[in-house]
């Protein structure tokens, strides 16, 4: 499985309820906070829910 290192990179005031609620389940606490997960489908699924709110890059 490849990891990922997740940063977010916009806040998450004006999102909704959803979305928040899937930041912190990544483990976002606050912006430009980096995080490095698996690559499992439930962490690939979260992340697309907010992508718009986050910056994605693959680990070798």
């Amino acid at each position: 499985m490849a990891k990922y290192r997740i940063k977010q990179i916009k806040s998450k005031i004006g999102s909704t309820q959803r979305q928040k609620a899937t930041l912190e389940a990544l483990g976002f606490h606050r912006m430009h906070e980096t995080l490095e997960k698996e690559g499992t489908p439930e962490i690939l699924g979260m992340i697309n829910k907010v992508k718009h709110l986050i910056s994605l890059e693959e680990i070798k």
